[in-house]
Order: structure tokens, then C-alpha cells, then sequence
């Protein structure tokens, strides 16, 4: 037999607090293993090699090295080169990507260079052009420049665009992008006081020639080059929000979570 149940129930005293559950994410990688993109990968290391060579191919033109290195061309390759490498590497060890400011800083800057290389120093028509950027460079130089210039841009859109998840990228990292071209702007500036006056490649650019323009010109200019490359990093970050997703073609797994992207 059963014991009866009693009428009266004794009263159970409230507990003080309620119990507090402890947070347990689970990662991604407990649910989809992590997959290596041999793929973006090898990418990736051939666009590093691709801007590393026209690096070492312009210090082999004629210019001095200080002067080759102190070009935005080359700096922003040479940052290029870096975030690629790391990027392969994350890529082949199916480590996530690098943070979406970096290497969006990375395609910045390259397309700042190539732009500023095809409308003003090299184009006929800019009031800025030079007799000899404008001419067809000799050997070494005209490759160098086409792969630093053109080649490396075009890679690192490509990249950009099949290679990485949309959506990262943030109006608020514009301005920290433009602190770069801020800074360099100041470096070239001082460079050209250092220099004698006359010398060969004193100002970097020929809208950054105080000689010619003084400097409320050459500040003018950069202020109007700033505002373009504001423009272009917004609409970096804009892209980034309209283009479509290159995982969408991944195969199903069967999970809701797929393999990272980037």
C-alpha cells in the first residue's frame, strides 16, 4: 500500500535568487568542422608574390631606393603583400579571416594609388601630368608600374568581391582608414623641406609640389584628394553591403552553420 497524500502540503520557501545559468557558446568548428580554402589560399599568395614583385622591380629602376620606398604606391603594396600573406596562411590553416578594417584598408589604399596614378600624374589631360609618367617607362619601370599600378588593384578586388563574407565593413572605419593618407600627406611634406630645393623627386607628386603650387595650393589639392578618397571609402563600405554572398554556393551541410568565409 501507498502512503495517503496529505491535505495540507508543507509551504517549500522560495529560493533567494533565481539560479543564474552560466554561459556555454559552442563553436562553430563543434558543429561544422573547419574546412581549408586551398582555394583563396593559393589566391592569396600569388597576389603577395604578384605586388612583391613589382615592388623589388621598382627598386631595381633607376630612382634611388629612399626615393622608390617613399612612394604611396609602393607602401600600399608592400601592406598588400602583408595582409595577402596572412590571409593565405588563415586560409590554409582554416583559421578565421583577418578583421574586415584590415584588409579593406589593404584594398583602400591600393585603389587610392592606382586612381591617382591613371587621373592625374600619368593622364594628358590633368593639369598635374608629368611629360615622363605620362611617356611609355623603359624596361623594368613599365612593369613594375602596370603591376603595382593596375595589376595588384585588380587582384585585390577580385579578392575582395569572391573571396571574403559581405556585410563587414563599416561607415566608422572610414576615418580611421584616412589616417594613413593623413600621416603620409605630413611625411611627404616634410620630406620635400629636408630636401634641397631643385633636387630630383623632392615632392612625391606634382599636386604635392610646393615649389610650384605653395603650400595653400598643395593643401588644397589634398584636401580635395581627401574628400575623394572619403568618397571611395564609402563606397567600399557600401559595396560591401549590397554585394552578394560568395558562400550562398558553398554545398549544404545540413547545418545552419557553414565553414567561414574570408
Amino acid at each position: 500500500m501507498t502512503a495517503p497524500i496529505p491535505r495540507d502540503m508543507p509551504d517549500v520557501p522560495a529560493l533567494p535568487h533565481p539560479p543564474a545559468l552560466l554561459p556555454s557558446p559552442v563553436p562553430a568548428t563543434a558543429v561544422v568542422p573547419p574546412v581549408r580554402r586551398r582555394l583563396a589560399a593559393a589566391y592569396r599568395l600569388l597576389t603577395a608574390l604578384l605586388a612583391l614583385t613589382g615592388v623589388a622591380l621598382a627598386l631595381l629602376s633607376a630612382d634611388p631606393a629612399g626615393h622608390t620606398l617613399s612612394q604611396f604606391a609602393i607602401q600600399a603594396n608592400l601592406l598588400l603583400a602583408l595582409v595577402m600573406l596572412a590571409s593565405a596562411w588563415r586560409a590554409w590553416r582554416a583559421r578565421p579571416p583577418l578583421p574586415a578594417a584590415l584588409t579593406g584598408a589593404a584594398l583602400l589604399y591600393v585603389a587610392i594609388a592606382a586612381l591617382v596614378h591613371h587621373l592625374l600624374p600619368t593622364n594628358a589631360a590633368s593639369p598635374f601630368a608629368l611629360p615622363d609618367a605620362v611617356a611609355t617607362p623603359p624596361g623594368e619601370r613599365a612593369v613594375a608600374s602596370h603591376i603595382l599600378h593596375t595589376t595588384t588593384p585588380i587582384a585585390a578586388a577580385v579578392n575582395w568581391l569572391l573571396l571574403t563574407t559581405p556585410g563587414r565593413l563599416h561607415l566608422r572605419h572610414t576615418m580611421t582608414w584616412l589616417l594613413y593618407p593623413l600621416a603620409y600627406l605630413g611625411f611627404s611634406l616634410a620630406r620635400g623641406e629636408l630636401l634641397l630645393p631643385g633636387a630630383r623627386g623632392r615632392y612625391l607628386y606634382p599636386f604635392l609640389d610646393v615649389e610650384h603650387h605653395g603650400y595653400r595650393g598643395v593643401l588644397g589639392n589634398a584636401l580635395l584628394v581627401g574628400l575623394a578618397c572619403y568618397a571611395l571609402a564609402a563606397l567600399l563600405v557600401a559595396t560591401d553591403h549590397i554585394r552578394p554572398d560568395p558562400a550562398r554556393h558553398l554545398p549544404v551541410t545540413g547545418f545552419r552553420l557553414r565553414p567561414p568565409v574570408g
